[in-house]
């Protein structure tokens, strides 16, 4: 069996095994009692764009913050020294989740005949509903599925990409008990700004934030997180700023906390062809080329060829990714995330203890298992070896032979392995 055969089997099995475990029915996961609500689903899961009209949410109490033009004039990003300051923990206690059983994995079938990357052709549907809740700066929209009452697994999605980079892992971890949620990013899909007055701001520490408000706001105390792309380092910055809010991770990419200093060091020729759409934003071109819907998702798509060479995805499968991209603050803020890396666009000083902390690239304990694609030109194998240092805790690595940047809709099978080894580390 390839690769490739062996990917597409595991989401062979785990549509089988979801089957079984749901009784061949959707799970419906309930809405938080207080805040959350769920958002209709369409009644065949043909994945139609939603219109994306904002709600008029009420503007928070707090005032609003100066920020600069959309341009982003570049001021430079610079980080003072440490000074030394604790990050006391909430004191959040440990839920005790009951460890799930763990039975030799069913997803290593024969394969089938379907092309690989026709991922409706298999059959296979979403089973998770699509929820809002008022989360910090934001009105998050997250999809969720699983028994309500199951460890909590929050998987976080990368750029260009959405929640639908989960849509074969999401019902493998619901048939093994988990409660997944899998949110929208700031700028992304039906995630709105509550106000107009918050700065458009994607620096790491802010949307790691998102993420710690949305479990507050679900009233989770403690999840396993999983992410690749900015949702690794979403992930990893949770872990070690707040390890006690995590109960594992699995990052795909390693240790992609920045450093923003370390940025302004050119690296390899290859390495700095595969950025090239971070010098592009860095320009009024490319953030011009955002805001036109045509060029955008032209650029979007080419990421996604040039970044996993090997993933046949077909058009219906781009398409409802891309209608998250149609977020009127999508442009902004994939223009600042990028700028505010190099050193061209100012952070908040909201979040400039949490920067001088992640600028000494600080040690992850919490259980870990990192996963490269082998095909990714972000992560050449064997760049495990430059980050292992950085997780002390009980810790697995494993590279995905023929597999590129967009780790769990390439190798969801692999993905839920990971998944559910770093819960028993």
């Amino acid at each position: 069996m390839d690769r490739r055969s062996f990917h597409r089997a595991g989401v062979a099995a785990g549509t089988g095994l979801f089957a079984a475990a749901a009784g061949g029915r959707a799970y419906a996961a309930q809405a938080h009692p207080t805040q959350a609500h769920a958002v209709p689903v369409h009644p065949e899961a043909a994945y139609a764009a939603p219109g994306y009209g904002a709600p008029a949410y009420p503007a928070p109490a707090y005032g609003p913050t100066a920020y600069g033009s959309s341009a982003y004039p570049a001021p430079g990003y610079l980080l003072p020294p440490h000074p030394g300051t604790g990050y006391p923990p909430p004191g959040y206690p440990a839920p005790g989740y009951a460890e799930p059983p763990y039975v030799v994995p069913a997803y290593v079938v024969p394969p089938r005949a379907p092309s690989y990357g026709a991922v409706l052709s298999d059959g296979l549907t979403v089973p998770w509903v699509l929820k809002q809740i008022a989360a910090g700066d934001l009105n998050v929209c997250f999809a969720e599925c699983g028994p309500p009452d199951g460890p909590v697994v929050v998987c976080l999605h990368g750029w260009p990409y959405d929640i639908h980079s989960y849509a074969e892992v999401a019902p493998l971890l619901a048939a093994r008990g988990y409660r997944v949620l899998v949110p929208y990013l700031r700028g992304h899909g039906r995630t709105r700004f509550r106000s107009e007055q918050t700065p458009r701001n994607a620096q790491q520490a802010a949307v790691a934030r998102d993420l710690v408000a949305l479990l507050d706001a679900l009233g989770i105390s403690r999840a396993l997180l999983a992410g690749f792309d900015w949702g690794a380092r979403t992930a990893a910055i949770v872990a070690a700023l707040r390890p006690e809010r995590v109960k594992a991770l699995v990052s795909g990419g390693g240790y992609l906390i920045t450093d923003v200093h370390a940025q302004a060091d050119p690296l390899g020729a290859e390495a700095e062809h595969a950025w090239w759409y971070q010098y592009y934003f860095s320009t009024e071109r490319g953030r011009r080329a955002l805001l036109d819907r045509r060029l955008r998702r032209d650029l979007c798509r080419l990421v996604w060829q040039t970044v996993s060479p090997t993933w046949r995805f077909e058009e219906e499968v781009f398409d409802r990714t891309a209608s998250a991209f149609d977020n009127p603050d999508y442009p902004e803020i994939v223009v600042h995330n990028y700028r505010w890396r190099l050193g061209l666009a100012s952070g908040e000083r909201r979040y400039d203890t949490d920067e001088r902390r992640l600028a000494d690239r600080p040690v992850i304990t919490v259980p870990t298992v990192t996963l490269d694609g082998a095909l990714d030109p972000f992560t050449p194998p064997g760049r495990s070896r430059g980050y292992r240092d950085r997780f002390a805790g009980p810790y697995l690595h494993r590279t995905l032979d023929g597999i590129g940047h967009n780790l769990p809709q390439e190798a969801p099978g692999e993905f839920v392995r990971a998944v559910l080894d770093a819960d028993r580390l």
